[in-house]
């Protein structure tokens, strides 16, 4: 029998009753001080029905912080509100990990303790804007991270996971993508370092295979997930040679035996083209469990999962506007429409667009 959505699985020692999986969705609804409260806890518990949930991205510090409103996992008031929600998913029968989060320079000094600049690989400033309590601000240009400052860097992590086993997840998922800190460490468009951290693909990646092993020293290969966007725009993003740089890195990840990884097939967010990437070479390349995400529904899920691109499919705004997306795909029944105004916040109350929307 071939495999579906719908078929159980494993990911590392997370064992997953479907293959649908609620990828992470940042939502600015978090407590003060970054604390997950209970309207969270029920966001999460109405969606346990997934194979496995992805948190929003999490920061790992306070220098990691980016955006109002974000849920931090390095404070105990931090772990005992995501006890709540983790609490909230187990009662359900669900799995949930955290992503863990450093933005890097996406952010502004009015987001950042004593008002300092972001830091970065590179003292290079990204085109756009941050979205800050005071409203649309620019971004600054960031302050380079020096040699020295990294391994403050990489404990970081490792306490955020010390954290996230605190709080009861079931496994942790290191967010290397979408423009953020390691993300920006892997690409030459944001990392014109010329040291161990800079140039060629074995030192761009090395960052993140520094995170990698803190984190699975802490929770264990077997609980630890890494997203990857080879090709995303998003955050004014680019490389020169997307292909050859992210096929190393997924050969430089095989020896670990990740829980899995997580891959961006292309780019979100409007933040321009994508460059042309073969994102089945770079599948094969991978030999772990695989976790595909983009744009698919159930049909193309089930392809992927069927002809092995896929071990697994993480769905984004579905899951916004279908807390039972799971039971709608095994229906066949129409989805509900996301609203797009109410994903980042809500002017008429936290619930507003987040655990409003009706169940089959």
């Amino acid at each position: 029998m071939t495999d579906d959505l719908f078929s159980s699985g494993q990911l590392g020692s997370i064992a997953i009753d479907n293959r649908i999986v609620m990828a992470p969705l940042t939502r600015n609804r978090a407590g003060e001080g970054g604390v997950p409260h209970a309207v969270n806890a029920c966001y999460y518990e109405q969606r346990a029905s997934a194979g496995l949930i992805v948190t929003e991205a999490t920061p790992i510090s306070a220098m990691a912080h980016g955006y109002p409103g974000l849920p931090g996992i390095y404070t105990d008031a931090q772990v005992a509100g995501w006890q709540l929600v983790t609490d909230a998913v187990h009662a359900k029968g669900g799995k949930i990990v955290i992503q863990l989060w450093h933005v890097g320079r996406i952010s502004h000094p009015s987001l950042l303790p004593n008002n300092v600049l972001p830091v970065a690989p590179s003292a290079i400033k990204p085109a756009g804007q941050a979205f800050t309590y005071e409203g649309m601000q620019d971004y600054v240009t960031p302050r380079a991270l020096q040699v020295e400052e990294l391994p403050a860097i990489v404990d970081d992590y490792a306490y955020a996971t010390k954290c996230a086993i605190q709080a009861g997840f079931d496994g942790v998922e290191i967010h290397a993508a979408n423009g953020y800190l390691l993300d920006q460490f892997l690409r030459d468009g944001s990392n014109q370092r010329t040291d161990d951290y800079g140039g060629s693909y074995e030192n761009r990646s090395r960052l993140l295979i520094e995170v990698i092993e803190a984190v699975t020293s802490v929770i264990g290969a077997d609980k630890t997930g890494v997203r990857l966007s080879p090709v995303n725009p998003f955050n004014d993003m680019k490389d020169s040679q997307p292909q050859e740089m992210f096929d190393y890195v997924a050969s430089a990840l095989n020896p670990f035996d990740l829980a899995y990884l997580h891959v961006v097939e292309g780019g979100i967010h409007g933040g321009g083209k994508a460059d042309p990437f073969d994102f089945a070479s770079f599948r094969q390349r991978y030999k772990g469990q695989y976790m595909a995400n983009l744009g698919y529904d159930k049909a193309r899920g089930n392809t992927v999962i069927a002809n092995g691109h896929a071990d697994c499919v993480a769905y984004g705004v579905p899951f916004i506007a279908n807390p039972d997306l799971v039971a709608r795909f095994a229906q066949n029944a129409p989805l509900n429409e996301a609203d797009p105004n109410t994903f980042y916040g809500s002017a008429e109350g936290v619930e507003k667009g987040y655990t409003d929307y009706p169940a089959l």
